[in-house]
């Protein structure tokens, strides 16, 4: 495995250019659709929609592939590129089951649906990989000092209330479904966790292996950040009934699929420099 990953990874960056290339080509094929004909051709849209997931399994299969070169559970590194390896898989999962019901079945896809396995495990993968990654950063001791516990306690605090009053503020409880109640609350709660750790964890992870990573981080958080505003678009879209299959709702998506897949390739790039830099320096001691 690890010879595949040298091979991807040569002068040519085959991975990057491969995931490339996918998005160009979604992107392509969405613009089409939704450019000339207004995203009205609804066999056409359930197509590309069951199509774009294509980047979420390749990147999280890669990530999964990558970890082992940070040792895997073995390592707080690893183990956060596990995690989030294995919420982009989930994100996956979610969108096939989706696509079988809209595409396959040719029905609506009901909520709550074994889909939300995939939906809101991502969340909770990528809550634990933030965590991770802050504790390679030393999050902890840095939020010791004054600033860095006013971070902690604004950032969430600030997109919680903002989630809470934009979702939840007039909710009306059905509890002959507390799976429901449950989900309601717990989308754009969990997703305005991981993304105020995320955003939290890059300012105080910038400067992992002396900077080098900071290239990574950037795409990770940015990931993160577009995968929160399409889970926000769809929440919103769902509840006034304006969600269209194949519409920007789900380039969003890829979107945030192709930037997740980028920023795992690139953190196992920063890897391969750091520990060629490493070696550069033991040979010249």
């Amino acid at each position: 495995m690890s010879d595949i990953l040298t091979l991807m990874n040569g002068r040519l960056n085959l991975a990057e250019k491969f995931t490339g290339a996918l998005f160009i080509v979604m992107t392509a094929w969405w613009a089409v659709l939704y450019f000339s004909f207004g995203a009205q051709l609804s066999e056409q849209n359930l197509y590309w929609a069951a199509s774009y997931q294509i980047i979420a399994w390749w990147g999280g299969i890669y990530g999964l592939m990558s970890s082992r070169a940070w040792g895997g559970f073995k390592s707080l590194m690893g183990k956060s590129i596990l995690f989030f390896s294995i919420g982009l898989l989930f994100q996956g999962f979610g969108q096939s089951v989706f696509s079988y019901y809209t595409t396959i079945l040719g029905v609506d896809i009901p909520y709550p649906s074994i889909a939300d396995i995939g939906y809101f495990g991502s969340i909770i993968f990528y809550v634990l990989g933030i965590a991770s990654m802050a504790k390679v950063a030393g999050a902890g001791v840095r939020l010791r000092n004054l600033g860095g516990k006013a971070l902690a306690l604004f950032i969430p605090m600030g997109m919680l209330i903002f989630s809470y009053a934009f979702f939840l503020s007039n909710y009306t409880f059905d509890w002959s479904s507390s799976l429901r109640i449950f989900l309601d609350f717990g989308y754009p709660l969990g997703e305005t966790l991981y993304v105020s750790l995320a955003v939290l964890a890059f300012i105080l992870s910038k400067n992992i292996l002396g900077g080098i990573m900071k290239n990574s981080l950037t795409f990770l958080m940015m990931a993160l950040v577009v995968q929160y505003f399409a889970d926000f678009n769809f929440l919103y879209q769902a509840a006034n009934s304006t969600w269209i299959n194949g519409g920007y709702g789900d380039f969003l998506y890829t979107f945030a699929y192709f930037l997740m897949a980028i920023s795992l390739i690139k953190i196992y790039r920063a890897l391969k420099r750091f520990e060629t830099e490493n070696m550069a320096s033991h040979d010249i001691t």
